[in-house]
């Protein structure tokens, strides 16, 4: 604008304001009535306008894309809460769009500031007095509606003066594509409203999901119905629970707030059928539900364990390292001596041993006594005189005797098959890291807890796992450590991916030759404090341990094989793994860093869904699945199953 301009502008105001003040307030507001009717357009008469609840404004400068604002007569400021969904007649054009309430309902004076000194005056005062006033609420456009609704990106914007209308809950449901057989809960501002996962649908499930959420926000609610509904999908459902808090689930709830709000909402309480249920825990440790009917005691293989994983579960040095893969590689070739693994004439097993992949998994028939065997005797060369003769070493090397624990070895064929695998490489040396390194194995073994078979424990049986319909606990609650539940986690994915893998493979193998078969199971692996299993620091120093978990995310989708991350302390977590989550369920967050973090990671969510993650109420989650038109505030369902530690 020029200075003639502004100074015109600027005279005009003047003039203007001189006026207002020597006018009577009612002879302002019949020139203002006759100014609109002279200098605005008529606009015809819309026959949806009794049913509108408002009006979009003219665009202002600092007006934003894909958002608009809308002005509430004052007998409909309510009918707009946060979050409900509008759709928006545009006057002219006759485009439609729909968009959602992402602030407001805010109250403003028609003729005044609200935060002007009139007002401020009368109501510090007490005065009974309230001016006329109108409703603002802000709305993100979701995009145009065509004629067939469905929905596009939206090109222009609306109009001003356009009639904006609620939406009914079926017409809610159907644009925010909420539906699934899973329930999950209501969306808030649609009480009925429902929240469901589809868990037939491989781009939801299978692509992983995070439950996040501080101490007392909900998070183990949200895990029970989550189960509760996987398992009555027939689902296999195996939770790791460190806690012992889902032992019980087989039982309905007995919490009087539960069953009070699951009565508000039509739902009663029930516990997840006993026969479908197992409790598994750890050989030689308790449970939190001794008197489970299902209980099953199991032990770890250690063959099932790559060893280049129990290297850094060892945390050895690289000495140390370089000594247990010679170690490892000396326990092979004696198993192989006795017959042991592969069995002569075998051809699947001699295959099997010639395709290992170690970095997933180790050696079949190795045992950990074994292991401590052979790094025991190698302990004892190192620490013997070398013979005096290098031409004759072989001669002059004093005999050395070993003393294993194992059966196998005890035998002259073992002590024999021992000796010469030993000899046949670099004699060992350096018995400081060869002595540290049976200190450390010692100290796995003092878990006992590897290759048990007495009192009733057996390693676990995946296939059972597996079976569509099944919910297994995984009971880790008195194993004393996190070292120790990193192990069995670690463990039991492998055996879960492995076993997911040869099912996908004979079903694919079926397929091809036109044979009857049943696709595997969906499965969901649900891991409780995953903060302990897999904190960034951790992640840091066992990098074999998350590719393993990342293989098992990258897998998934087409296995039917997904992975539920749940933890209060998610700033603990690495940035890798929000890279393998699709699906989020925010309960309340009171870091605003780690908030901040989520805001870069979760895509879809506002402004004003994010300012309420601080504030949110127990049971109250942002849900964010990739089925869904955007992410929702919802109130989850009660757990209609027991919990130990719910208040």
């Amino acid at each position: 604008m020029t200075g003639s301009n502004k100074e015109g502008s600027s005279r005009f105001s003047h003039d203007l304001l001189s006026e207002k003040r020597q006018e009577p307030v009612e002879s302002l507001s019949a020139r203002l009535t006759a100014d609109i009717d002279t200098f605005g357009e008529q606009l015809a008469k819309d026959p949806e306008w009794e049913k509108a609840i408002g009006t979009t404004m003219f665009d202002v400068p600092d007006s934003e894309d894909n958002s608009i604002v809308v002005l509430l007569p004052k007998g409909k400021s309510q009918e707009a809460p946060a979050q409900s969904l509008v759709r928006i007649k545009s006057r002219g054009d006759g485009r439609i769009y729909l968009g959602i309430v992402t602030a407001g309902p805010f109250a403003e004076p028609d003729s005044l500031r609200g935060d002007s000194h009139i007002l401020v005056t009368v109501a510090t005062r007490g005065a009974d007095y309230q001016p006329p006033f109108h409703g603002r609420i802000h709305v993100a456009i979701l995009g145009e509606e065509l004629p067939d609704h469905t929905l596009i990106p939206a090109r222009f914007r609306p109009l001003p003066n356009s009639l904006v209308l609620p939406l009914n809950s079926e017409e809610a449901a159907d644009v925010l594509k909420t539906g699934g057989d899973m329930r999950l809960g209501l969306v808030v501002g649609y009480e009925n409203v429902e929240v469901g996962i589809p868990s037939t649908n491989k781009a939801v499930l299978p692509r992983h999901t995070a439950i996040l959420g501080t101490t007392g926000s909900g998070k183990s609610t949200t895990v029970a119905s989550l189960v509760q509904q996987a398992q009555s999908a027939n689902m296999s459902v195996i939770l790791l629970d460190v806690e012992g808090e889902y032992t019980h689930l087989n039982e309905p709830t007995t919490n009087d707030r539960m069953k009070k709000a699951l009565s508000e909402r039509g739902l009663s309480g029930a516990g997840i059928p006993t026969e479908n249920m197992t409790l598994y825990h750890l050989v030689g440790r308790d449970t939190a539900n001794s008197d489970h009917p299902n209980r099953q005691t199991f032990s770890l293989q250690f063959a099932r364990l790559s060893p280049y994983a129990v290297a850094e579960i060892l945390d050895l040095s690289e000495p140390q390292q370089i000594r247990f893969m010679r170690a490892y590689d000396i326990a092979k070739e004696v198993l192989r001596d006795l017959e042991i693994f592969p069995k002569p004439g075998d051809k699947d097993q001699e295959r099997l041993a010639m395709e290992i992949d170690e970095f997933e998994r180790g050696y079949p028939r190795l045992t950990l006594s074994i292991m401590m065997d052979v790094v025991a005797a190698c302990l004892k060369v190192a620490e013997s005189p070398k013979g005096s003769s290098r031409s004759k070493e072989k001669e002059a090397e004093p005999a050395v005797e070993f003393a294993p624990f194992d059966a196998r070895l005890k035998s002259s064929r073992g002590l024999d098959s021992l000796r010469t695998r030993i000899y046949s490489g670099p004699r060992p040396d350096q018995p400081v890291s060869w002595r540290a390194l049976l200190g450390r194995l010692a100290r796995l073994n003092r878990l006992k807890v590897f290759d048990v078979t007495d009192d009733g424990a057996s390693p676990v049986i995946y296939k059972n796992l597996l079976t569509p319909g099944a919910f297994s606990v995984v009971d880790l609650s008195d194993s004393g450590a996190s070292g120790l539940n990193n192990i069995v986690i670690a463990d039991l994915l492998h055996g879960i991916q492995a076993e997911q893998d040869e099912k996908y493979q004979t079903y694919e193998a079926a397929r091809r030759h036109g044979e009857p078969t049943t696709a595997p199971s969906r499965t969901l692996v649900i891991i409780e404090e995953a903060h302990e299993f897999l904190s960034a620091e951790r992640i840091e120093k066992m990098k074999i341990l998350f590719e393993q978990v990342a293989r098992i995310a990258k897998r998934g989708r087409k296995r039917w094989l997904g992975l539920v991350f749940v933890t209060q302390l998610p700033q603990h977590l690495p940035r890798q793994i929000f890279g393998l989550v699709n699906s989020y369920v925010l309960h309340k967050i009171t870091d605003p860093q780690v908030v901040s973090t989520l805001r870069h990671t979760v895509s879809g969510i506002d402004d004003g869904l994010w300012k309420r993650v601080p504030a949110l109420a127990p049971g109250q989650a942002i849900v964010s699945f990739p089925h869904m038109e955007r992410p929702l505030l919802v109130s989850i369902d009660p757990a209609p199953c027991e919990l130990r530690m719910v208040d």
